[in-house]
């Protein structure tokens, strides 16, 4: 019989997209239920997955606490019923607030509890949960804010990157013009909008170049129209389902810093522009950024040097081609022998030694 196994997520898509990879490495050899709160449904079709809605209330506006903290005790209800008419024997966490009654819940009723980090940066309901849990998942030994007490609960994996990704020769991908991707994520990014537009209008008298711009739908007609009067040749887009085939064409991303994204855009070698979300929670984008940085894979430019830096950046690589096929050198390195089936056995491995 399958083991029963719930994955708690929710909110923005850094904390499904690594989810919905899970319930692939998982859903062969167990029976995989998602629970998210409302927030994390637009990122899930319903059709692939068993779904359950569990909407926990934030948790940062101290003025509904007390009502938050009522809530929170019946949602924890509500998950030890759902955990109970499920028959869970196992449960995964994806960190954030949403997860907190099932954890508690799963607690009580005495299951595994397993946790996944995917930032640099040891996010605060992971860190609440250690005590409780049997592993944690984690892409890197060194990750800020980790308590030494519980180092022997690391499992260390590659990122959870999509298993198409993997599948993908971009060697063989070949442009007649130099694509620059621009993602602002799943939470948009109007810096790049803004800030961004410009800098290429002057960079594309200089050189040929292609534009692939992820914005918001109400920015689509303008950055088209833009584009179009400056003689750029471009695809803007709000959501596209088949992005990762849109990430491949890219010989050049710049991007905001979810753990996601820069996980499929190391596997794919796409050399990158972090600029992270300087109010990303204990400011993870930039450690995140940072661990890729620091092993020569990218450029990193604050979002307070952006307007200031970016052109100058995207110039100098552009003379100095050595420096983006160095990238793509360092990104080779950092993701030899990574492969969907390493990460799946790690995985399958640990819970069923726990």
């Amino acid at each position: 019989m399958k083991k029963k196994i719930l994955i708690s997520t929710g909110g923005s898509g850094g904390h499904v997209i690594p989810a919905i990879i899970l319930y692939e490495h998982l859903s062969k050899k167990c029976d995989v239920i998602i629970s998210t709160d409302i927030r994390g449904l637009k990122f899930l079709d319903k059709n692939n997955y068993q779904i359950e809605i569990v909407n926990t209330p934030k948790l940062n506006n101290f003025l509904f606490l007390p009502l938050n903290l009522l809530s929170i005790m019946f949602m924890t209800l509500k998950s030890f019923f759902l955990l109970k008419k499920k028959k869970i024997e196992k449960i995964f966490s994806i960190g954030g607030y949403m997860s907190i009654p099932l954890i508690l819940a799963a607690k009580f009723l005495k299951l595994n509890i397993y946790l996944i980090e995917p930032n640099q940066v040891l996010g605060r309901a992971n860190k609440f949960f250690l005590n409780s849990c049997k592993k944690i998942f984690c892409y890197s030994e060194k990750i800020k804010n980790f308590p030494t007490l519980y180092k022997d609960k690391m499992i260390i994996i590659n990122p959870l990157v999509r298993e198409k990704i993997y599948n993908f020769d971009i060697s063989k991908q070949t442009n007649e013009k130099f694509t620059l991707l621009i993602v602002g994520g799943s939470q948009g990014a109007n810096i790049f909008d803004k800030n961004l537009k410009n800098s290429i209008a002057n960079i594309s008298k200089r050189k040929s170049i292609k534009i692939i711009h992820q914005t918001s739908e109400k920015n689509i007609v303008n950055l088209s129209k833009f584009y179009n009067d400056n003689n750029i040749e471009n695809k803007i887009f709000s959501f596209d389902e088949n992005f990762i085939n849109t990430i491949q064409q890219a010989d050049l991303c710049i991007t905001r810093a979810g753990a996601s994204t820069l996980a499929e855009l190391s596997v794919l070698n796409i050399p990158f522009i972090a600029v992270p979300l300087p109010t990303s929670k204990d400011n993870h984008q930039l450690e995140n950024a940072l661990f890729y940085k620091n092993k020569d894979c990218c450029w990193l430019i604050e979002q307070n040097h952006f307007e200031s830096d970016i052109e100058h950046v995207l110039d100098e690589i552009f003379e100095l081609k050595m420096s983006l096929l160095k990238k793509k050198e360092n990104l080779k390195k950092l993701n030899y022998q990574n492969s969907w089936i390493n990460v799946n056995q790690k995985i399958i491995k640990t819970i069923n030694e726990n």
